[in-house]
């Protein structure tokens, strides 16, 4: 298959992989145990739930973001020209 046909290279892919993996973190320490209507859990606003893990979860879309704009490099084509 001819590779100028697609739109992203392998970097680009594997940028996407690490920012979705990023984001699947940064959910991953949000998630925990929440309140029920008879017992409250103070831990629904710990440090990590409330300002960690917005900020790592920003930090994957961002990348991703960088992954899907990142322009591939035209290396091979010109070598084969």
């Amino acid at each position: 298959m001819d590779k100028k046909k697609f739109a992203f290279d392998k970097t680009n892919f594997l940028l996407l992989a690490v920012g979705m993996l990023v984001i699947l973190i940064g959910f991953l320490l949000m998630s925990g145990p929440g309140s029920t209507e008879t017992a409250f859990e103070p831990d629904i606003f710990s440090v990590r739930r409330i300002k960690v893990a917005p900020v790592v979860c920003f930090a994957g879309f961002v990348f991703m973001i960088y992954g899907i704009l990142r322009k591939p490099s035209n290396n091979q084509d010109e070598d084969q020209e």
